[in-house]
């Protein structure tokens, strides 16, 4: 899956700031099953992922929602602001609290949701964006102190693999548990219990 630029590639003066970004991101009219996403000054498009990855992220879905404490939902189109880096990214799952999507919904705001409000972001790799979200995506996950991260990567050099990132400081995860396809994923506090990886389909 490849990113499409929706801003031209400028330079670094001629970048747009970050409300204007925010605005055009608002307003984007993007198509079903695409995802707006706004990385290094520009809005990106995603497009849709393959059927391995919507059947990875179908069960990982339904296994974190069971393991997660009660009152938190898992969602996959919820947009992360990220204020430190004036990024926008949307992850493939989220776990946020449910209230909180309520009163959002109540009062029909389309802004993003503040990165610190997430327990958990999930990245499933698909190949055109595998380096992104092992590089980008880690890191502002970790800047925006995000608990947990659970990269799952198709694409890994060693092997099909998840690792979960937890404990970020200033920036950095400082644990990384890594486990192949098929072998089962402890989760950490809130959450309860084990995340099955034996049904992948890299």
């Amino acid at each position: 899956m490849t990113a499409l630029l929706v801003e031209p590639e400028l330079s670094e003066e001629d970048m747009p700031s970050w409300d204007y970004l925010l605005s055009t991101w608002q307003e984007l009219d993007v198509p079903e099953g695409w995802r707006a996403e706004i990385d290094e000054g520009q809005i990106t498009l995603v497009p849709p992922p393959d059927d391995g990855h919507n059947l990875i992220a179908e069960q990982v879905h339904w296994a974190v929602r069971n393991a997660a404490p009660d009152g938190w939902g898992v969602f996959q189109t919820l947009g992360l602001f990220l204020y430190r880096d004036e990024r926008l990214f949307i992850p493939d799952l989220v776990v946020v609290p449910k209230k909180l999507i309520a009163e959002r919904a109540r009062k029909k705001e389309k802004a993003p949701l503040a990165v610190a409000e997430a327990a958990l972001a999930v990245e499933i790799t698909s190949r055109g964006n595998a380096s992104h979200d092992r590089s980008a995506k880690l890191h502002a996950y970790a800047n925006g102190d995000v608990p947990l991260y659970l990269l799952i990567d198709r694409y890994d050099e060693g092997g099909p693999a998840v690792t979960l990132f937890s404990d970020p400081h200033e920036g950095r995860y400082r644990t990384g548990l890594r486990k192949p396809f098929g072998e089962p994923v402890p989760l950490p506090e809130p959450f309860t219990g084990e995340l099955d990886t034996s049904e992948f389909v890299a």
